[in-house]
């Protein structure tokens, strides 16, 4: 089965969910090819890129300039080139009264371009994460750019935020022409129906983690030790990071032999590190910025107890299931998180880990305090938790469920 994934960016190290299902597919046999924009360059790069060469199976499209000018200078001169090589695939992507934005904007030409350079190549599959990018792959379908059947995986930003922005109805020519709609849980299912979509088109489908790749390695608290505290998150609003470390400030008052090591990069990690300074955490708090995936496991390995505060963002942003949720659990780590978007899913409260309200450290530094209490329950509930993770979230079983998916949609 030959397979196209349209991708945001290639190489993205924060979706290593992405990477997995790709390598799972080549795994099992099929022919995969990637079009996406090229990301920034990197200095850490996943192993699996690495590993299934997958820099050799990506077709990037040229770079789409800011300035609106020299975006549309730079388009005349791509249709000088490529127009000879697909003259009626060319035009239909600069038809504006038919695709609207995507056509005046020319993201929809400057992203035809890595489609073109290959022929116009038909797939028996596109693959799509996140719904602008199955709106983008129905463009390029109709504009006979390319061809195959259209899945899109959904994951929250894209049935949160991208409503607020763009309207309940952005999805209506997806609904109507997609061919397979894989929300990540049953709660952004549930949101896909009342947006209008045909249930029939409907399949929940986790995104999981390799779980053997996790040692498990029961908690345990040693007399007067140091109690380790650890989150690994994209620093954006939705991840809650703030809430943690205002919670901190009430834990240390009764645990002073604490430490919160915090994982990751982005927009806030300014403003969290002024958080920081202003609680007087300096000693407690670590802002590492981004790791590898086996730094992150040596990491999750040295710690207690894992905090995912994930909260509904100013612009309505949500999450999916955090993967590093599952990584945690899988490792043993006890873990606290929220009553938000699909996690429920993954933790039962109080046998698995624990969940609190969005947005509230009181209750957040109550439930660490507690757990901290009680490390003799570690154990079970680490061993609760994998057992979790194994049974619904485990990689090598959800790929071969989606290849099987895949197959039967290209019939």
């Amino acid at each position: 089965m030959n397979i196209a994934f349209l991708l945001n960016e290639f190489p993205s190290l924060s979706e290593t969910f992405i990477l997995n299902q790709i390598a799972g597919l080549i795994d099992a046999g099929h022919q995969v090819d990637l079009y996406a924009r090229n990301a920034q360059a990197a200095s850490k790069v996943h192993p699996l890129v690495e590993k299934h060469r997958l820099s050799d199976r990506v077709h990037y499209h040229p770079h789409i300039p800011a300035n609106y000018l020299i975006r549309y200078l730079k388009a005349i001169w791509l249709i000088l080139i490529w127009i000879w090589s697909a003259p009626i695939a060319t035009v239909k992507t600069l038809n504006f009264r038919k695709f609207g934005r995507h056509a005046t904007s020319l993201k929809l030409f400057y992203r035809s371009i890595a489609f073109i350079r290959q022929g116009c190549p038909a797939y028996d599959v596109i693959m799509c994460h996140f719904g602008p990018m199955g709106l983008i792959a129905l463009d390029l379908k109709t504009a006979g750019v390319t061809n195959g059947k259209i899945c899109v995986a959904f994951h929250g930003l894209d049935l949160s935020a991208h409503l607020q922005t763009e309207g309940k109805d952005v999805y209506e020519s997806l609904f109507a022409n997609g061919d397979l709609l894989l929300p990540i849980s049953h709660f952004w299912k549930k949101r896909l129906i009342e947006l209008g979509c045909d249930p029939e088109k409907i399949q929940v489908h986790r995104m999981g983690i390799a779980v053997e790749r996790f040692a498990f390695e029961p908690r345990s608290l040693q007399n007067n030790g140091t109690i380790r505290l650890i989150s690994v998150a994209r620093l954006v609003e939705k991840k809650g990071i703030e809430y943690s470390i205002r919670a901190l400030r009430e834990v240390v008052k009764q645990y002073p032999n604490i430490e919160y090591t915090v994982v990751g990069d982005g927009p806030l990690m300014s403003d969290l590190a002024e958080l920081v300074q202003a609680l007087e955490l300096n000693d407690i708090v670590r802002l590492l910025g981004w790791q590898r995936q086996d730094e992150v496991i040596k990491l999750l390995s040295a710690s207690h107890i894992l905090l995912a505060p994930s909260v509904t963002s100013q612009n309505g942003d949500m999450e999916g299931i955090p993967v590093v949720l599952m990584e945690a659990m899988a490792a043993g780590l006890p873990v606290i998180s929220t009553w938000h978007s699909g996690i429920p899913e993954l933790i039962r409260q109080g046998h698995s880990g624990f969940l609190v309200p969005e947005r509230d450290s009181s209750e957040l530094a109550r439930q660490i305090i507690a757990l901290i209490q009680q490390p003799e329950s570690w154990s079970q509930v680490g061993q609760n938790a994998r057992s979790a993770v194994a049974k619904d979230f485990e990689v090598s079983q959800l790929n071969k469920h989606f290849s099987n998916t895949l197959l039967e949609l290209a019939r």
